[in-house]
């Protein structure tokens, strides 16, 4: 299928424009050696911002670390993939969205694929994204915009080989603020959260949406529907993949649900409400034992979800539930019987520490705003949505902050990215390589 106003550019099109401007099969397992070398979907090798790597600095010039290379890059939160030395992301210029392929140890674009995406008051209020991670599956690359639009492009030349309006095929609503949801990949399948209109309007679509779709999974060479199931309401956030009793379970957050099923078809296991519900941003979390951490802001709060399997069946209960930690966007790491993360939607924000047996708080701690991290080497790397960088390390009694630096501007809402000793990072106007080791 052929993309809506959508075209190649090559490099020396663009050098003028925007110089000096910005695995195969993934599982919800332990990544191996070699996935740790590369940065191929959201959250990074396990899709939880926890990474191994080499020895890291324990503390930066007051200036912060080296800095390989700046530049340009329009506004948008997608996080930064890293496979093959070659960096991969998105961004918009006003009414139109690019994904683009750079080189990681320069920064210099390698190919750039632009399409026509525009926006609306609602999603400009706080900027207009694209706000989903592309994900990288062997030789392919995909990625989904604001308006719901997904392509698979070949990830070394930028060729497309196969793309899906998800909004305007199925009968998709697109959320105020834009498509949030980042996919993920399962054997030759590559999931996403798609949603159906609800307000009557079709009644022979709403019908034939209604049969299931919250879930869609396509074959990643063609892009033909593998299966589709579910009618629950989606929201932004993204699903992941767990190992539970000897089998995979795709989990998924949904509007006011949490839920899992069977990746290879998507056979309902298990479902459970999530009341009161808010903003479900943020991704669900794998104690990689029988816990489920989720977070959600504004009206909602964090709860943990316990698994049993009996037979072939999975049942879960709710644990605990508290208002104390309210992911907006951010994301968790898990330490033990702890998470620490930012709490905070509009007002103050917390780095704090969680309790993930109890959901008793230890500690919360001022002096970031809303903030990101990733964990590697016993140290958090935190990038708050100022552009301040963190160096630090945590326990359930308190977090030390090695050192602090200015190294972006507001907004910077995507997640750092770490591979070996190179930490990428972006805010709503440039993206940047900086070493930390």
């Amino acid at each position: 299928m052929k993309s809506r106003n959508q075209q190649v550019i090559p490099l020396q099109t663009i050098a003028g424009l925007l110089a000096v401007m910005c695995v195969g099969t993934i599982s919800g397992t332990t990544a191996t050696a070699g996935e740790q070398d590369a940065w191929r979907q959201f959250g990074g090798p396990n899709r939880n911002f926890m990474v191994d790597s080499p020895p890291l600095a324990t503390s930066w010039p007051e200036s912060g670390p080296k800095q390989n290379w700046k530049r340009e890059l329009g506004d948008g939160y997608a996080t930064i993939l890293v496979d093959d030395s070659l960096l991969f992301t998105q961004y918009r210029v006003d009414q139109d969205e690019f994904t683009i392929a750079l080189n990681a140890k320069t920064g210099a674009t390698v190919w750039e694929h632009k399409l026509a995406s525009p926006t609306t008051k609602l999603m400009e209020q706080f900027g207009a994204g694209p706000h989903t991670t592309p994900l990288i599956a062997g030789e392919n690359l995909y990625t989904i915009g604001s308006n719901a639009v997904m392509h698979c492009y070949n990830k070394k030349t930028g060729d497309i080989a196969w793309m899906h309006d998800l909004a305007g095929e199925y009968n998709a609503p697109i959320p105020g603020r834009g498509y949030g949801c980042s996919p993920i990949a399962y054997k030759n399948t590559v999931i996403v959260g798609v949603d159906r209109k609800r307000d009557g309007d079709d009644e022979e679509a709403d019908k034939k949406a209604a049969d299931g779709q919250s879930l869609i999974a396509f074959d990643q060479a063609t892009g033909k529907i593998a299966w589709k199931s579910q009618d629950f309401a989606t929201t932004f956030a993204s699903p992941i993949l767990i190992e539970f009793a000897g089998a995979t379970q795709l989990v998924f957050l949904m509007s006011e649900e949490i839920m899992a099923v069977n990746p290879d078809d998507g056979a309902l296991l298990w479902h459970h409400k999530v009341d009161p519900s808010g903003a479900n941003l943020a991704t669900p979390f794998w104690n990689g034992k029988d816990t489920i951490f989720c977070s959600s802001a504004y009206d909602s709060g964090s709860r943990a979800f316990k698994l049993t399997k009996t037979g072939s069946t999975t049942s879960v209960e709710q644990m605990w539930y508290s208002r104390k930690m309210r992911l907006h966007h951010g994301n968790v790491i898990q330490i033990g019987d702890y998470v620490y993360g930012s709490s905070g939607d509009f007002g103050p924000a917390f780095f704090m520490a969680l309790n993930l047996k109890t959901g008793k708080v230890a500690w919360r701690q001022r002096g970031f705003k809303k903030a990101t991290c990733v964990y590697a080497d016993a140290k958090v790397i935190l990038l708050d949505e100022d552009g301040n960088l963190a160096l630090a390390t945590v326990t359930p009694d308190g977090m030390t902050v090695h050192s602090k630096c200015k190294v972006g501007e507001t907004y910077a809402w995507a997640a750092p990215t770490l591979v070996g000793k190179t930490l990428y990072i972006r805010d709503r106007k440039h993206i940047m390589a900086l070493d930390v080791g």
